[in-house]
């Protein structure tokens, strides 16, 4: 049951620059725990997927621990705190060793292996313990080959689970009529079937917090005898009233509220809990949402992983006629897609085997949580991770748990005020607005072309990027008579990503519109200084479309969009050179570094 306040927990004001030792220390803490981009870049997520999920405020750099945990790091004066949470760590890592090996010498071995480890890893006071679990359990699984630990007891909570929802007590539960709860102004059918709506989904998620329901000490069959009241206790915390408003019911019944479709993603925690969790889910889709259902990548205790919904049939059963996305890279394009399918419930791995860390999550999982309405997160360790901080996040939370008294409990976490989102209607009224132009352009008999140049693949320069795009598109306008002239860079707006821009773009540029695309050749970018009276800098030397991600993605486009148009032309540098760079790094306005082949 979870204990959310922290009344021990303090916050470290870190602020760079003020001392080195502490720059140092607080950069070592990054390096040494892999989540640094740049020391760690096909681990670590860079700076810019970290901001599809969190806000970026004060310049300060995101830590995937409370604010306890780090200020105990931090501060280095051997924290009693932190020291706990270590231990905690080397037991639970024991004791499956000593569960799960009969030999003794090798049992022996495993210990003073993990032991050994452990005081490496620990000997500093830098590491999060949830990396060092990390690490210990990677040595534990690689060393005995024992692919999931609990997989064996994870099957028998989903089965307990799913066997108590079948019990006809617990069905009679959630069926009951109370005609206390039926003390709203019940004067049409709109507002029992909300009300009707909403009760059940209290008692779903009340039960999906009751542990007993899948941990009992002699099977489902010993529900307490009393199942009405099991699901009937009323929820508390701060999320209550904000959750119900968000799905679309209140529990009154009083003015129905207009029900929409909302995306949410959901984080899934504990087995056994998580067919509890997928009942609510179904309940939910019934109720015009989708949800986008999160496992762990890997194994990681107790905890449902992806490989759990694949294969236990439990989960199978549950999760019928679901989407799973097994591509962990998968496109905005490709997401939306899924999303606008007729699929309700979609299934992804959050990349990681930790409880939760948003550094290391899959590029999917960054992409779902941006294009999301809100995130449900689960348990007391989760709420830890995204509420105990002073990080606010791009997307409203709510965490789901059961409070010291074993009653559910709904917290929430509004997104930060400042977010800006481009929804993917935005960016396609966005998009609608410039093909309007366009055609209206070739009303008046007018010249369509589209100008594809480099604008973020030079790290630090874009707004010299966009002021040579402009210049020299402006030369061309003034050169070329009835000619209308798509410049990308003008209608860039504060919030956007690469990710957004590449989307808007592309359905301008599939539009059938364009008579002329053309890429930035070096000749350009010459003039564009020469009109502006400067020497061409040495990053600038040499550069055309070619070294963009950008303009490699959109010389693809062309030739497609050419394919079906044969008319239009392709001006620039040759097609056979847009080879070097294939792809962004999630959301950046530059590209990824290039890394020659070792």
């Amino acid at each position: 049951m979870g204990d959310h306040p922290d009344p021990g927990g303090h916050r470290f004001e870190y602020q760079p620059g003020l001392n080195p030792e502490i720059d140092a220390w607080h950069t070592a803490f990054f390096i040494e725990n892999h989540l640094d981009p740049l020391t760690h870049p096909h681990l670590a997520a860079s700076p810019e997927q970290v901001r599809f999920m969190v806000y970026p405020e004060d310049g300060l750099r995101y830590y995937p621990c409370s604010d306890r945990m780090f200020a105990a790091i931090m501060d280095r004066t051997q924290s009693a705190y932190l020291q706990r949470s270590y231990n905690a760590v080397l037991q639970r890592i024991l004791a499956l060793i000593d569960e799960q090996i009969e030999d003794p010498k090798e049992k022996e071995f495993l210990e003073a292996l993990i032991i050994t480890k452990y005081k490496h890893e620990t000997h500093d006071e830098i590491m999060i313990p949830s990396r060092v679990e990390k690490r210990l359990m990677s040595i534990f699984i690689r060393r005995t080959q024992i692919e999931d630990p609990f997989r064996k007891e994870k099957a028998r909570r989903n089965q307990r689970a799913a066997e108590a929802l079948d019990l006809p007590a617990f069905r009679s539960a959630l069926d009951y009529v109370d005609p206390k709860e039926l003390a709203g102004p019940l004067d049409n059918l709109s507002a029992i079937r909300q009300m009707a709506d909403a009760i059940q989904l209290s008692r779903l998620l009340c039960a999906a917090t009751r542990k007993a329901i899948w941990l009992p000490p002699e099977g489902p069959s010993l529900l307490p005898l009393d199942a009405v009241a099991l699901c009937r206790q009323p929820p508390t915390g701060s999320g209550v009233e904000a959750f119900f408003n968000f799905v679309g019911v209140r529990p009154d019944g009083t003015a129905p509220l207009p029900r929409e479709p909302r995306k949410i993603l959901w984080l899934m925690d504990e087995a056994g809990e998580v067919v509890m969790d997928l009942a609510v889910i179904r309940h939910l889709v019934g109720l015009g949402h989708k949800v986008i259902v999160v496992f762990k990548g890997g194994p990681i205790f107790t905890k449902a992983v992806y490989a759990d919904a694949r294969e236990d049939p439990v989960l199978r059963k549950a999760l019928a006629g679901a989407l799973f996305i097994e591509d962990d890279e998968v496109s905005k394009n490709d997401l939306l897609r899924m999303l606008r399918s007729d699929y309700n419930i979609l299934v992804i791995s959050d990349g990681t085997s930790e409880r939760l860390n948003l550094i290391l999550t899959s590029t999917t999982f960054a992409r779902a949580f941006k294009e999301v309405n809100a995130v449900v997160c689960r348990g007391e360790e989760q709420h830890r991770r995204l509420f105990a901080t002073r990080f606010q996040f791009t997307q409203d939370l709510f965490n789901i748990d059961a409070d010291e008294n074993g009653k559910l409990r709904i917290e929430y976490k509004p997104r930060h005020p400042e977010v800006i989102k481009f929804s993917h209607a935005d960016l396609e009224a966005k998009a609608q607005a410039i093909i309007d132009r366009m055609a209206e352009a070739k009303r008046n008999g007018m010249i369509v072309m589209f100008y594809s140049g480099i604008i973020g693949s030079i790290p630090g320069k874009i707004d010299v990027a966009r002021q040579v795009m402009a210049t020299f598109i402006d030369y061309l306008r003034n050169q070329s008579a009835s000619t209308f002239i798509i410049n990308p860079s003008e209608h860039y707006e504060p919030g956007m990503d690469a990710d957004d821009l590449m989307y808007m773009w592309e359905i301008v540029q599939r539009s059938g519109y364009i008579d002329i695309w053309r890429f930035q050749t070096s000749e350009d970018i010459a003039k564009a200084f020469e009109l502006l009276g400067r020497r061409i800098p040495p990053e600038w030397v040499g550069k055309d479309a070619t070294y963009s991600t950008g303009c490699t993605k959109e010389m693809k486009i062309a030739e497609e969009v050419q394919r079906q148009y044969p008319e239009m032309q392709i001006i620039g540098p040759p097609t056979e050179k847009f080879v070097r760079r294939s792809e962004y790094g999630i959301g950046r306005m530059y590209d990824r570094c290039l890394v020659a082949p070792g």
